[in-house]
């Protein structure tokens, strides 16, 4: 296996190029892009040609010497009616280097919020591009609009590595020119959104050209398989050099004796950032109350310590009034009060303080659009929270990714926004904090799922 450089990207265009090593930890990824562009068949010849596919299922997909690979992870009823992906299938397959969760996310632009929410946990996202949908002999050509719209998502929902990878080559007359006119544009528009690109291979789903075994030469590519990218390419790391940060999901008493040397409480949830340990100084939000923490239990209730992106069970040094919602953050010394001529500051304060304004990313999901002065339901982390918009202060515009003046988001839309809380929480810059940065938005009255939000300042 070749653990060489991923792309081979002239200098002129502006994707980064990265070395990488081999990694033991699963890789979660998800495909995305246009209706039709291949996306459930290129799952499905990752699983066959890995072997991940057992003899009967194969021989369910395939009918009179005909194989559809797309049935292995088209899995509804009505996915297969209408031959397209509504929701995110999730498949699972290793090789001898590696395992990995694949989804599959839906092309259809009335389904973007399935491919956000399949994206926000990815570790990496593979953008299909159709070549037989694109003007492939001209070399200006351009893009289809989803394929802006799913890098560029892709990228706001920070996935750390993102691969284009070109598709139906086989299908054009002369795919050499095809592949280079296309990577040039995709090259182009990468540079122009600040994204950075793994690699851009093209690809033959539906041969297998380029998907497990590198297929040397074929359009004019002599680089690594999608494959062999996939096994390069690192797993997300969590938030652990950051202040702890821990939301509580449970609270289990575990005691009732008369001993009030310590909490009778135990606060369970997954450390969101940094590491819990004993004897740390912590801050109680929204109730700005400080403790210290006695213990700390991993799943199998043995005392540890616990770092960010595993579950924790947290016992502090006296009982306080904690709930289901509230978070736990680190102290650290309060800088201001060595400056209080009348001493009365607090000697410390929390690492994440409370904020009620907040500037965001959103990307709206709801058929109702986002207007300005319209409250929904905020949750942050298990907190939910009141959230009026304040300000739509400009819309993406997905073709130019130039900034527009608007006063509303309609859906699928991707904007900056104001929002004032209704309680003070402990956000962070997505950039920095993926659990601190993000909310999601739910109307009140429908409770669906109205917008996804990420942190910018």
């Amino acid at each position: 296996m070749s653990t060489e450089t991923i792309e081979r990207t002239p200098p002129q265009e502006a994707v980064t190029t990265q070395h990488h090593q081999p990694q033991d930890s699963a890789l979660r990824f998800i495909t995305c892009g246009s209706v039709d562009d291949g996306k459930s068949t290129l799952i499905g010849r990752l699983l066959v040609d890995t072997r991940a596919v057992l003899q009967d299922q194969f021989a369910g997909i395939t009918k009179s010497g005909e194989t559809d690979l797309a049935l292995l992870t088209d899995g509804l009823s009505a996915e297969r009616e209408q031959g397209i992906t509504i929701d995110v299938a999730y498949r699972y397959f290793s090789t001898e280097q590696r395992k990995f969760i694949i989804g599959d996310a839906p092309g259809h632009e009335q389904y973007t919020r399935n491919m956000v929410t399949a994206a926000s946990s990815a570790d990496a996202a593979i953008v299909l591009v159709d070549a037989t949908k694109l003007d492939w002999k001209n070399p200006e050509l351009d893009l289809l609009v989803q394929t802006r719209r799913h890098a560029l998502l892709a990228n706001l929902l920070r996935v750390p590595s993102l691969i284009f990878a070109v598709n139906k080559l086989d299908a054009v007359e002369e795919p050499a020119l095809a592949f280079a006119h296309i990577r040039k544009q995709l090259a182009a528009f990468a540079y122009a959104a600040g994204i950075t690109v793994r690699a851009t291979v093209p690809v033959s789903a539906l041969k297998g050209y380029n998907v497990v075994d590198a297929k040397a030469g074929w359009a004019g590519y002599e680089g690594p398989s999608l494959l062999q990218v996939l096994h390069t390419l690192p797993s997300t790391p969590a938030d652990r050099d950051l202040p702890l940060a821990f939301p509580v999901q449970w609270v289990e008493k575990f005691s009732s004796s008369a001993d009030t040397s310590q909490g009778r409480r135990v606060f369970w949830g997954r450390v969101a950032a940094g590491e819990a340990r004993p004897g740390q100084q912590v801050t109680l939000l929204p109730s700005n109350q400080t403790a210290t923490i006695a213990q700390v239990l991993d799943t199998v209730r043995t005392p540890s310590s616990v770092e960010a992106g595993n579950s924790a069970g947290i016992v502090l040094d006296r009982e306080v009034d904690v709930s289901r919602g509230d978070w736990i953050v680190a102290s650290v010394e309060n800088t201001d009060a060595a400056d209080d001529e009348f001493d009365d500051a607090p000697a410390t304060q929390p690492a994440w303080p409370g904020q009620r304004e907040v500037q965001a990313t959103v990307a709206w999901m709801d058929d109702e659009p986002l207007v300005p002065g319209r409250v929904y339901l905020a949750q942050h982390g298990h907190r939910w929270i009141k959230a009026k918009v304040r300000r739509v202060v400009h819309r993406l515009n997905i073709n130019t990714l130039a900034e527009e003046d608007a006063d509303r988001l309609e859906a699928n839309a991707i904007g900056h926004i104001e929002l004032l809380l209704q309680e003070p929480a402990p956000v962070g810059a997505f950039q920095q904090a993926r659990v601190l940065g993000s909310l999601i938005l739910v109307d009140t009255a429908s409770h669906k799922t109205a917008g996804a939000v990420l942190v910018r300042s």
